[in-house]
This record gives structure tokens, sequence and C-alpha cells, in this order.
């Protein structure tokens, strides 16, 4: 990466010039994330054909995927903006990672009951102790950890560490979420639904309706971190000028 479009990507720790980026992002993402969510999802669920073993109930693979691929890249992205504060103590990386906690626990939320109810008709049951799953619900955990953290520390400055370093901690399973389908061959759960493998992929009817959903659920992610950020950025800004207002009085 070049010093130029480093200094570039630091510039927009200032609140300014990323409100200004924001307004071109938000109405961008919003329509992506209309588009492709509208479209893949009735793709998906209306045009393509049952599964000749899990009949109708492959097709929750259009919405388990994507909320499952966001949730654990959201608890990425907060992490990377925890290492910022962290480091660089940027604020609009912490309010970035603070608004995101909240996106991430709804998808998480979305991925465990939609592979519940997947499961209840492939293995027979809606909950195993299977390692991808019991990452997820220690994922879930952490993201629930990470938002009550910032609900109980009154101190800014206290609740910005904390949080950032819980969120660290928690990155672990994020990646187990992620890649220990690669490693582990034991347990119930299918392997990586999207493969470079030819034989391992899913069939293209399934797959391009599934990229859309992706890229639409990733841009709906997008668009509500910046909407967050921002309301975040407002909020802090105003308790700034009341506690000025009262040290002044």
């Amino acid at each position: 990466m070049s010093p130029k479009l480093i200094d570039t990507f630091w510039e927009f720790s200032n609140p300014t010039k990323f409100k200004r980026l924001a307004r071109y992002v938000i109405p961008l993402s919003a329509g992506i994330a209309l588009t492709c969510i509208v479209v893949g999802l009735i793709w998906g669920l209306f045009y393509t054909e049952p599964d000749y073993k899990q009949m109708e109930t492959v097709k929750i693979i259009f919405l388990h995927v994507p909320a499952a691929f966001v949730a654990i890249n959201t608890y990425l992205v907060m992490t990377i903006a925890s290492l910022i504060w962290l480091i660089r103590r940027h604020y609009i990386s912490l309010l970035a990672a603070k608004a995101a906690a909240p996106i991430g626990f709804m998808m998480t939320i979305i991925t465990i009951i939609t592979g519940s109810l997947w499961g209840s008709s492939t293995w027979g049951t809606f909950w195993v102790w299977d390692p991808r799953l019991t990452s997820f619900a220690i994922l879930l955990c952490f993201y629930l950890g990470y938002i009550v953290l910032w609900s109980a520390l009154n101190k800014l400055e206290t609740a910005s560490n904390v949080t950032s370093l819980f969120c660290i901690l928690g990155s672990i399973f994020a990646l187990l979420s992620r890649y220990i389908v690669f490693f582990i061959d034991q347990g119930l759960h299918q392997g990586p639904t999207l493969s470079l493998d030819e034989e391992k992929n899913i069939d293209n009817s399934y797959y391009f309706p599934l990229i859309l959903s992706l890229i639409g659920f990733s841009a709906l992610s997008i668009y509500l971190l910046f909407i967050r950020t921002i309301t975040e950025i407002n909020i802090h800004r105003i308790s700034l000028v009341e506690k000025r207002g009262e040290s002044g009085a």
C-alpha cells in the first residue's frame, strides 16, 4: 500500500471528512443492498429447484450463509477498528466498532435461528454442539458482552479501552467460526458452501442467487454501519458540548 493511499485513509479519521464520504456511500450501498437482496432472495426462494435430499428447506441457504458471512466479518471489522483505536487513538474507529456491534449481533442471531431451522430437517434436532455451531454461540456471547460493556461503563476512556481489548479477545472465535470447517472434517455441519473446487462448490442454479444475496447483505451492513457511526459521532459531539457547558457553568 502506497504512503499516499495510507494518508488518504487516515484523513477519514476526521469526522467532517467521514461524513462527506458517508454522503456517497450511504445511498450507493442502500441501492446495491435493496437490488441484490430482493433479486437474490426472489430468485433463490422461488426460481430454484428443491434439493433431492433436503427439498425446500435447503433454500434457507440464501438467508443463512449471507447472515453468517456478515456476522463474522462485522466482528473482524470491529477488531481492526479496535486495534486502530488502541494504536492511533482515533475516535472514528472506536465509534465505528461500537456502531457495528448491534449489526453483527442481529446477524449472528439470524444465522443461529436459520441454521437451527435448517438443521432440524437434516439432523433431526435444532442444535448440536458441533465445533462450528459452538464457536458461533460463543461469538454471540462476545457480541452481547461487548454491547453490555459499553452500556455498563460510564467513563468514555475506560469503556473505550476495555471494550477494545474485549473485542480483540473475541476475534479468536470469529476466526474459528470462519475457518474451522477447513480444518475439521468431523461434525454435522457441512463444509464450505462456496469453494474454488468445482466438486465441492454448490450448483450454479444456487450459486448465482447466493452471490447476489451475499453482495446485498454485505451492502446492507455497510449502509447500517455508516448510518450508525454517524449517529454515534453526533452523540459523542453532543456529550462533549454538554460537558463543556457543565464545566463552564
